[in-house]
């Protein structure tokens, strides 16, 4: 091949190579420009404050871990409406506030439903019934509520036990002792330092039932009116909370809530027998 010729190939191939070119760019603009692909957003995890001194409902174990009744339900009501959550311990006294100010998402910590609480706070459907409970010692002579009135009675503190007693005794008795939990109320029980312990029900029976040593007995009075505790959430948040009672419904029609309960607290139907096998706050 003579060097022209070469030249007009070499000339001809460059020409191809540059009008295949212009057309990739040609079709790669043709278009708008494709969106960066973005990152997955982080699903929301929320934090669920709970006072992990309530056993069985709410308590730790060895390693440390926030387990119990309650915990076990917002895992499951949880699982139902696709929402990731985490328990955080969190001090009776200091969980409504934690709350309000937006530390915690929403609460489970066997809360009592009332009407003073409904004003700062709002609750789920109802997932458990209770009353209060007396506790004392075996050889005690007390047998009713009206007994109380002059003795020297543990109770937790800012909870319907407390509530209760105070309404019995009076705002300002002196015979009223108020303790951080209802365990450190019914130790005090144990050695000596009060009468009777009032409380939640089923907190009373589950120390009781692990203490035998201790020698307490349980005393139920009519008196105590039946009680129902719920989920907490901050008052207003709606979205959150038909998530969580779409949740709740769900587990109790799948069977799920029915088999939690049974784990915790025996069959149902025989709680519903024997009132002491529930609690509330």
């Amino acid at each position: 091949m003579n060097t022209l010729a070469h030249s007009f190939v070499g000339r001809a191939a460059l020409c191809v190579l540059l009008a295949l070119a212009l057309a990739a760019c040609n079709k790669q603009d043709s278009g708008a420009a494709a969106p960066a692909a973005s990152a997955p957003a982080t699903a929301k995890v929320y934090v669920v404050g709970t006072d992990a001194a309530y056993a069985p409902f709410e308590s730790q174990n060895e390693k440390g871990e926030i387990v119990g009744f309650d915990i076990d339900v917002v895992k499951a009501v949880a699982a139902k409406a696709g929402m990731e959550v985490k328990f955080v311990n969190t001090p009776w006294e200091g969980i409504f506030n934690a709350l309000k100010q937006g530390d915690r998402d929403l609460l489970v910590s066997s809360i009592t439903i009332t009407d003073e609480r409904k004003q700062s706070m709002d609750f789920t459907d109802p997932y458990f019934d209770a009353h209060q409970l007396i506790a004392v010692k075996a050889d005690s002579k007390i047998a009713r509520f009206e007994d109380l009135k002059s003795l020297k009675v543990g109770v937790q503190t800012g909870t319907t036990g407390d509530e209760t007693i105070t309404k019995l005794q009076g705002k300002n008795s002196p015979d009223i002792k108020r303790f951080e939990s209802t365990p450190l109320a019914l130790k005090e029980l144990e050695t000596g330092g009060i009468d009777a312990v009032v409380a939640d029900n089923g907190v009373v029976v589950n120390y009781v039932k692990n203490n035998a040593g201790n020698k307490f007995k349980t005393v139920n009075d009519p008196a105590f009116l039946p009680e129902h505790y719920g989920v907490a959430v901050r008052k207003g948040n709606t979205e959150l909370l038909a998530r969580l009672n779409q949740g709740l419904a769900a587990i109790k029609a799948d069977g799920s809530y029915d088999r939690i309960y049974a784990s915790y607290l025996g069959a149902p139907d025989a709680a519903a027998s024997a009132p002491a096998a529930a609690a509330s706050k």
